[in-house]
């Protein structure tokens, strides 16, 4: 089905996600990691959060890269758990395994994942690959740069926000929108809705994992 005179579903999905989008970013614990008055704790517990969502995602995402319509979303270079693991080393210490833990929102977030991957939903999984990977793939890059010299981090530290294998990012980005206005070329206006609706309930997750990271560390405030 090819679409003429319509908006193209990459743009559908950025300006009917905006205000969920906003929410996210308006998290007071993310809000004061970019704004760079985080504290080092607070940036590992982010890291920690991190890879239990893309725990799950990556799994999914075996599904993208299995089938050749939807290969393109999920290229080698844009795997990030190596660079989670990596980061996790580095800021924690060998026995990272053992001390960290999901809140609450993460454990829902990788569930509501692993549902869809069970379900075998693809516009579903290509609705959290977008929401996280180009998220941090863009906004990432300045959170990687504040933390770096905030807290004198080494590169194993940000590794996660390396996406160097993937070449040019406006390059790659340009190529992933282009794969989602060619998929939603492929999909009905009830599965494009659905598709949107989840991308929705992806950045309502981010908003609820950031609320949570701050409702843990008031708690630890005020336990000390």
């Amino acid at each position: 089905m090819e679409e003429t005179g319509e908006k193209p579903f990459s743009v559908t999905l950025r300006e009917g996600s905006w205000s969920d989008h906003s929410d996210s970013e308006g998290a007071t614990f993310m809000e004061d990691i970019m704004r760079g008055i985080g504290s080092r704790q607070d940036y590992i517990d982010l890291v920690a959060q991190h890879y239990f969502m893309y725990e799950a995602l990556e799994e999914a995402a075996m599904q993208l890269a299995a089938d050749p319509a939807t290969a393109a979303f999920h290229p080698a270079g844009i795997v990030r758990m190596p660079a989670l693991e990596a980061d996790l080393a580095a800021l924690i210490g060998a026995d990272w395994r053992e001390r960290i833990a999901p809140v609450p929102a993460t454990a829902d977030y990788a569930a509501r994942i692993r549902e869809i991957a069970a379900e075998g939903w693809i516009a579903g999984i290509v609705a959290h690959h977008y929401t996280r990977y180009l998220g941090d793939l863009s906004g990432g890059q300045m959170i990687a740069k504040r933390v770096a010299r905030q807290h004198g981090l080494s590169a194993e530290g940000i590794a996660f926000y390396d996406f160097a294998g993937l070449g040019a990012p406006t390059d790659f980005k340009n190529a992933y929108r282009a794969a989602l206005d060619a998929f939603g070329a492929t999909l009905d206006e009830s599965e494009r809705q659905r598709m949107l609706d989840e991308v929705r309930t992806a950045y309502g997750f981010n908003t609820a994992v950031f609320v949570d990271l701050g409702k843990a560390k008031a708690a630890k405030a005020a336990a000390a």
